[in-house]
């Protein structure tokens, strides 16, 4: 059972929603320990899908968003939701910004270290390098669902074809060139959550291997196979982190959570792969006090009865 830390509030008649899909209707695994947190402070909590046509959003003091990862295909549908969805956290406009991955562009624009991206607008054609590796995936998209490695030349055809196929459905694709330390070194997500100030902070992070090894084959996000480990973050993620967080529109204060995605590009140094501000894995069963520090920043939001 969780432990309710020395000093936390309890909020015995709040109600909280943690937003998932039909995908984890019951939630993802690692959203229990935070259910069970926010249980153990008193807290009712239920998980409700997002796009439940009999779910009262109003009898919720707070709807955090979790694994709504079916939203890609309905986009605008989970905006006009998440518009109309009164505590929500992270906020509408934030989904709306951080859904669309065209806000790397406003990151780099603010000096963030991000990884360079081109976008193609449907309609746009678009003529792979001569060499090299490259990756293509939807502006709008979860877990590497549509997306690609590519080894050029011997691939140009199907990565054109690729960028095309979006293009046909509506679609931007983005263009990347393949970080080759995600083989090596990994992917590290920095997680943040507040403190009791509110200000963004670093909780844990994690190290990811290669999700990537070839063209797009059309998986399911829930067919992916990833090694997550523990991982300390560095000073210059953490660094990558503070600045991504400084960019976020209207301040990262409003945040319930953040995860920064990071992998060394060629000189070492590591860039932004990704800023994750609306379903992100939170990676709480790597780190032992992750959940209850979650739960606490919760409560934080709740009114006091």
């Amino acid at each position: 059972m969780t432990s309710v830390p020395s000093g936390s509030a309890t909020r015995e008649r709040s109600r909280v929603a943690l937003v998932t899909s039909d995908y984890f209707p019951d939630l993802y695994a690692d959203d229990h320990p935070l259910r069970d947190a926010l249980r153990a402070r008193g807290v009712v909590v239920d998980a409700v899908c997002w796009d439940d046509p009999g779910a009262d959003w109003t009898a919720y003091d707070l709807a955090v968003l979790r694994s709504t990862w079916d939203y890609p295909p309905r986009h605008d549908a989970f905006l006009a939701w998440a518009r109309s969805v009164p505590g929500l956290a992270n906020p509408a406009d934030i989904v709306e910004w951080n859904t669309d991955k065209h806000y790397l562009r406003e990151l780099a624009a603010s000096g963030v270290p991000v990884t360079p991206t081109r976008f193609v607008e449907p309609g746009e054609q678009w003529t792979a390098p001569a060499a090299g590796e490259w990756v293509v995936k939807p502006a709008v998209s979860i877990g590497s669902r549509d997306s690609g490695r590519y080894r050029l030349p011997g691939q140009r055809e199907l990565a054109e074809a690729h960028v095309a196929r979006l293009g046909a459905a509506g679609r931007t694709a983005m263009i990347q060139p393949y970080l080759a330390a995600v083989d090596t070194v990994g992917e590290t997500a920095v997680l943040c959550l507040p403190d009791k100030t509110g200000a963004m902070r670093y909780s844990h992070a994690i190290r990811k291997d290669a999700l990537l090894h070839g063209p797009d084959v059309g998986l399911d996000p829930r067919q992916y196979r990833q090694e997550i480990t523990s991982r300390e973050a560095g000073d210059a993620e953490l660094a990558v982190a503070e600045r991504a967080l400084a960019a976020v529109p209207g301040g990262a204060d409003r945040l319930l959570y953040a995860r920064v995605d990071t992998i060394p590009g060629p000189d070492g140094r590591p860039l932004l792969v990704e800023l994750e501000l609306v379903e992100p894995t939170l990676f709480l069963l790597y780190d032992e006090g992750a959940a209850d520090r979650l739960a606490d920043a919760v409560l934080d939001r709740l009114p006091r009865s």
